[in-house]
């Protein structure tokens, strides 16, 4: 990683309140050249405390763009960090409606030249591309990092029309840990305390509304810019990576947008592809960034970031990693592999190619509720155990079909599918298809999957039960890959009834199903290599100067990800310790302090006995101002007589005055999941 600090203007930092209709104030820290010359503007807008969460992040990137002759600015979504107002659902109505205030308040500075770009990983990805969608005359162009065109079908709820029992859970305990955070009286002032117990009063978990909405239904409509992605207008630069669950958007964005779009996808985790964060290699993210940037709100050349005099519309449509075969493992430090382009999407270059599932007779498929117990992260951070490692003890709760050996290299690029004719004899079920790659040791590396819910096999928008004893073809696609098979090795595909904990069982689907493979295939997106392929390089990754932030040694952690099998039970109890940051000081005084751990728990021949719980504890505390903050929060979700029943308590004190506790408890019915 290069540090960068001779930039061609130099800046300053200042913090503002941004003004919205209603009177309401969002904080805001912008860095912005010196000069009396108007600039265009760079917008991040998220609700993860600009003043702490993200601070280190920022300083590596909104500092360099300012360096370019940018003015970077990064937003608090109103009720978040110290931004005034009361919180909302995720990209509300008001989260969007405030974006396109913030939008117009930035093109009418004196500052800025009129013209505003907006980019964000994440959170900040996804509410890029749904303020594109709403078409601000000033905002030109984005670029959207880790994020979803689709919030019911490819986001942290449903995956497949299941519920995703890993994420859906463990975000919305995140986010109720998160929104219960006070403001930070260094930058409020005496009302802090107020406006903290303002939000408390307004607080409802996340979660209530998620499961409330089973079904492809109008709340997940909104937001979602595959309802038309006809109304973005502005540029758009879509990247994502192979091991994070979102990287499909980047397909589609690439296939359907009519405005100017270009898509990169790496080998990356659910990162900025500038960190360094494994799986690598990284890549100069922010001199790519500044090439369209430049292209698109200056006008100019793309000399600055070393491209020459090749603009950014002369770069292919879509370029990506294909990763070599390589051993399973938890965490890679560089994948082995090389980049590709492809001047559309689909590809011309990319041929479906079906494969018949080996077998003349129907099997029946019936998994222990513990299958899943090794799918690794559902978000890759980059951390030591996030990836899922050898895939031979899942392969053996599966009904596996091995293609014959290899006798040349397939390579594919794109989303495989599945076409799989079924026998059901109960109304409720999931298919859970995986591909592997298997080294002639046995080992058995996974490279993508894919789930359907049976009941959503004729539309994520309805719930259709499964005639008993009937039989039926279903296909769906798994999540996009690029990869190469060797020869000498076998491509599996392995089915199971279960996934636990990334989705949550139906009751009664321990019954399983069965599968024909007589009547069923695998469809690959397999590449062909061309001779005048064209040489795809990054520029080395490069940064502004990092914040300071000092991480003080917590001693021995506790596993990131713990399996305990109780054997005479027979239940299968996973802990997982997300690691977004632990114990951090930062320069200006602030000790923020983190914990935060996971439980999955499951009876192997019991669907209905999965429970989740996510437990978290934050601290903030500045001893220059004798102020000191924590937060407790408790979630749990278990099953009973067809409903989910969830708790969820929160738990605040000033000091060693508890000024809050509330408690919920609520039955929804399982209507589709």
């Amino acid at each position: 990683m290069h540090i960068r600090t001779d930039f061609p203007h130099r800046t300053f930092c200042e913090d503002v309140r941004i003004p919205l209709p209603d009177g309401t104030r969002l904080y805001a820290r912008i860095w912005r050249p010196y000069g009396t010359e108007p600039v265009p503007a760079l917008l991040e807008y998220l609700p993860y405390r600009l003043s702490d969460w993200t601070a280190p992040r920022d300083a590596q990137r909104h500092p360099y763009y300012a360096g370019h002759g940018y003015a970077s600015v990064r937003v608090d979504v109103r009720g978040h960090g110290n931004s005034e107002g009361l919180p909302t659902d995720e990209y509300s109505e008001t989260e969007l409606a405030d974006g396109v205030a913030v939008i117009e308040w930035l093109a009418a500075q004196p500052w800025c030249s009129g013209k505003v770009g907006m980019f964000g990983i994440s959170w900040g990805g996804f509410n890029s591309l749904q303020l594109a969608a709403r078409a601000p005359e000033a905002l030109k162009a984005i670029v959207t990092v880790c994020s979803a065109d689709d919030r019911f079908d490819n986001d942290v709820h449903y995956t497949g029309g299941s519920l995703l029992a890993v994420d859906m859970h463990a975000w919305a305990a995140t986010m109720l840990a998160f929104v219960s955070r006070p403001p930070d009286p260094a930058q409020v002032g005496d009302g802090w305390r107020k406006q903290w117990t303002d939000r408390l009063e307004a607080v409802d978990p996340f979660l209530h509304t998620w499961l409330a909405h089973q079904s492809r239904d109008a709340y997940w409509q909104h937001g979602s810019v595959c309802e038309d992605y006809s109304a973005i207008k502005a540029a758009v630069l879509a990247v994502g990576g192979w091991h994070d669950p979102y990287r499909d958007t980047v397909l589609r964005l690439t296939e359907h947008l009519d405005a100017p779009v270009r898509g990169i996808i790496g080998p990356w985790s659910h990162q900025y592809p500038d960190r360094g964060l494994p799986p690598g290699p990284a890549i100069g993210f922010l001199q790519e960034t500044l090439r369209w940037w430049d292209h698109w709100l200056k006008g100019e050349s793309d000399s600055a970031s070393g491209a020459g005099d090749r603009s950014v519309e002369d770069d292919p449509l879509l370029r990506s990693w294909i990763s070599e075969s390589h051993p399973p493992a938890t965490v890679y430090d560089e994948l082995p592999g090389r980049w590709v382009a492809d001047p559309a999407w689909p590809s011309p270059h990319v041929t479906p190619t079906a494969y018949p599932l080996p077998g003349d007779r129907p099997l029946l498929v019936r998994s222990p509720q513990h299958t899943g117990v090794d799918a690794g992260r559902y978000f890759p951070f980059g951390n030591d155990a996030d990836l899922p490692p050898d895939q031979r003890e899942e392969d053996g709760r599966s009904v596996c079909f091995d293609l014959p050996e290899l006798t040349e290299r397939v390579e594919i690029l794109g989303r495989p599918r599945v076409t799989l004719r079924l026998t059901s004899e109960v109304p409720r079920g999931q298919v859970i298809a995986r591909i592997c790659d298997v080294a002639p040791d046995g080992s058995s590396t996974l490279v993508t999957r894919g789930v359907l819910n049976l009941l959503t096999r004729h539309g994520r928008d309805r719930a259709v039960e499964w005639m008993p004893g009937t039989t039926e073809d279903v296909t769906f696609e798994l999540n996009g890959i690029g990869h190469a098979f060797p020869a000498g090795h076998r491509i599996r595909v392995a089915l199971s009834s279960a996934y636990w904990p990334w989705v949550w069982p139906h009751a009664g689907s321990e019954a399983g199903w069965t599968v024909d493979p007589a009547a069923s295939s695998v469809e690959l997106p397999v590449r062909t290599p061309r001779a005048d392929e064209p040489e795809i390089t990054f520029e080395q990754p490069e940064q502004s100067e990092p914040l300071g932030v000092v991480f003080p040694d917590g001693g021995d952690q506790r596993p990131e990800r713990k399996v305990v099998r109780d054997v005479a039970a027979g239940t299968w109890t996973l802990e997982v310790d997300p690691r977004y940051g632990g114990t951090r000081i930062y320069p200006d005084g602030l000790e923020f302090t983190e914990d935060a751990l996971e439980t999955y728990r499951i009876d192997s021949a019991d669907p209905e006995s999965a429970a989740t719980r996510s437990d978290w504890s934050i601290r903030l505390r500045r001893p220059d101002l004798g102020w000191d903050a924590r937060v407790r929060t408790r979630s749990e979700i278990t099953t009973d007589a067809g409903d989910f029943v969830t708790k969820n308590e929160v738990v605040c004190h000033d000091g060693e005055e508890e000024i809050f506790r509330r408690s919920w408890e609520r039955r929804i019915p399982r209507t589709a999941v």
